[in-house]
């Protein structure tokens, strides 16, 4: 489950909440202005997980860590094409100039070129699969870590419920703690890089 389904669900729960108070009261034909409902007791706070992963060092590491990846990728397979156009310029000159000692000869270098082309696509396929597989479990681990880091940060600080702003359409800034576990997180991933 990752950061946006668990605060979507932690959201849903807030106003059912407030939606169950909300029904306790009665209702008048005249329309009445809309309170705020408060559970008293509740400690709320709200991460921005945009502007988190945005700082974050080890997700910029992953990042970066797949673009470079990417490049590599692009470039050989822009180099096997590369090769490949030149060997299919180089087949069209001897057709033209009627080297080749036989059709069948001729019908073997454009089969072989075909299957050269194919094999330079499959290659681009696998690369872009390998990608995106890496990308889901950059994903994983970030999640994981942030959602490990975030209860042991809660253990100290006593939170009912930690939500990500992304769900919200208004929150105190006094709720945002993404500072904090912003600042955390970069210490611990910048302690384990030192071991």
């Amino acid at each position: 489950m990752n950061l946006k389904s668990v605060s979507s669900f932690v959201l849903s729960a807030v106003a059912v909440l407030g939606f169950s108070q909300c029904v306790q009261q009665t209702t008048t034909a005249v329309p009445q202005e809309q309170t705020p409902v408060a559970v008293s007791g509740l400690k709320i706070a709200f991460i921005d997980v945009d502007s988190l992963l945005a700082n974050y060092a080890f997700y910029q590491d992953l990042a970066e860590e797949i673009m470079r990846k990417e490049e590599n990728y692009r470039l050989a397979l822009t180099e096997e094409a590369n090769k490949w156009q030149k060997e299919v310029e180089e087949h069209q000159r001897k057709l033209k100039n009627a080297v080749y000692s036989s059709a069948e000869r001729a019908q073997s270098e454009e089969n072989r070129l075909t299957k050269k082309q194919q094999a330079i696509q499959e290659k681009g396929d696998q690369y872009t699969q390998e990608l995106l597989t890496e990308r889901d479990a950059n994903s994983q681990k970030i999640s994981e870590t942030v959602d490990n880091f975030v209860k042991e940060y809660n253990k100290t600080h006593g939170y009912n419920l930690i939500i990500s702003k992304g769900s919200l359409l208004f929150a105190d800034e006094a709720l945002n703690i993404t500072a904090e576990i912003l600042d955390g997180l970069n210490a611990a991933y910048n302690n384990q890089a030192d071991k």
